[in-house]
């Protein structure tokens, strides 16, 4: 399995005022759903960060994002340790696939694939 990205996601109700501060720093909108905002580096666009209210599908909103190439052998592995999956493995109408699972410190990982 392979790591394609690794993004934090920021919560905040004032998606506009982190869009502006992180913009201050270089970063630009390359997304954005409404509940979630992706701000990325021009020049090295997989150095990215989101702004979320709240996660549109899952009952948690998750603290950090990894996109991987193989989602389900990702979703595999972390069940057959018995990680805690906070959010079923399912494909999203916005184009990815993706699970939530807690680390061992309590943070919700949401890790996808795109379709």
């Amino acid at each position: 399995m392979t790591i394609r990205r690794v993004m934090p996601i920021v919560h905040s109700e004032d998606m506009e005022q982190n869009r502006d501060f992180y913009g201050r720093l270089g970063f630009e909108e390359v997304m954005n759903l409404g509940w979630i905002m992706t701000l990325a580096s021009p020049t090295t666009p997989a150095a990215q960060v989101s702004i979320m209210t709240s996660d549109k599908t899952a009952p948690v909103s998750p603290d950090i994002s990894v996109e991987v190439d193989d989602v389900d052998a990702a979703y595999e592995a972390m069940r057959d340790a018995g990680a805690e999956i906070v959010h079923p493995l399912q494909d999203e109408e916005w184009g990815v696939r993706r699970f939530f699972v807690r680390d061992p410190g309590g943070r919700v990982v949401n890790v996808l694939g795109h379709r």
